[in-house]
């Protein structure tokens, strides 16, 4: 056998390694979990965002947030910031009372809002218009960029952007203290792959978690030594960061929540939006 025929077997070999299915992948190859890794959007992954009518983006409760505040901004011109980079509690307390999206603590009347940062969602809405480029600080004064208005134009390419956005450019590690580690947001496409098998039926959060950590375990280990490493924290910190500050916001799934505290369960089921929005593809023999 010549080299060049020993590297067509390699070269062969790979590839069926590489698109053998595999238990852990749901049934994907490492081929394709190569592209629900890095690409989950792109030509090659199995997960497809489709396209909705212009009214149907409504539905989507950080979608309307974020475009209330970009609105807000077009008609104001520009927004004079606080001395510490934040929004002006009069521009806040609109934000948030248009219903988009609220805060526990305060609606349990726990907290009172005062300024961006007492509300998770309006400092996250503030922080993605900024990371996305749909705005720019100039002289303490946030306005919205020329490529911005653009985008803000089609409901479709502003909920494309504060997707790819949130998902590649804000750190999901940045509202929690389970410490600095990619749980939930590296390979968050392969949340996807699950919801769309299994979300039609009532789950506990921890089924969610279980099959993410099977299929990415050695996140476990980016755990930091403080931390308990155990099953219960990781799944925690994989739930809250996943469901409730990212899909939950996106309105593709819905949180129903047993007990209190440590000890309460989350059951999650998605919703006809995210079968609306998201297109899951088979494995590719």
């Amino acid at each position: 056998m010549d080299l060049q025929e020993l590297q067509r077997h390699l070269d062969r070999f790979m590839h069926e390694e590489n698109n053998q299915t595999r238990a852990e992948f749901e049934g994907y190859s490492s081929s394709e979990m190569h592209f629900i890794l890095n690409f989950p959007f792109n030509p090659g992954s199995p997960i497809i965002v489709q396209n909705l009518p212009d009214e149907e983006y409504r539905e989507i409760p950080i979608f309307n947030q974020v475009n209330y505040l970009i609105q807000k901004i077009v008609q104001m011109g520009e927004i004079k910031l606080t001395a510490k980079g934040f929004l002006p509690t009069q521009i806040v307390a609109d934000l948030y009372d248009q219903g988009y999206l609220k805060d526990y603590w305060i609606e349990k009347k726990r907290s009172r809002l005062f300024k961006e940062s007492d509300s998770m969602s309006i400092n996250l809405t503030r922080i993605l218009v900024e990371l996305s480029g749909l705005t720019k600080k100039r002289n303490g004064r946030l306005s919205i960029t020329h490529n911005g208005r653009k985008i803000a134009a089609s409901n479709g390419k502003l909920f494309n952007t504060i997707l790819n956005t949130f998902t590649t450019k804000f750190n999901w590690a940045y509202y929690d203290g389970y410490g600095d580690n990619k749980i939930g947001q590296l390979g968050y496409g392969f949340t996807f792959i699950l919801l769309a098998k299994y979300g039609s039926e009532k789950k506990p959060d921890s089924f969610y978690a279980e099959k993410y950590m099977k299929a990415f375990p050695r996140l476990k280990e980016s755990v930091e030594s403080e931390y308990d490493a155990g099953k219960n924290y990781t799944a925690r910190c994989y739930s809250t960061r996943t469901f409730e500050r990212f899909l939950n916001y996106f309105g593709v799934i819905v949180i129903e929540e047993e007990g209190k505290g440590l000890d309460s369960i989350r059951y999650i089921t998605k919703t006809d939006l995210f079968d609306r929005l998201f297109k899951i593809m088979p494995h590719r023999d």
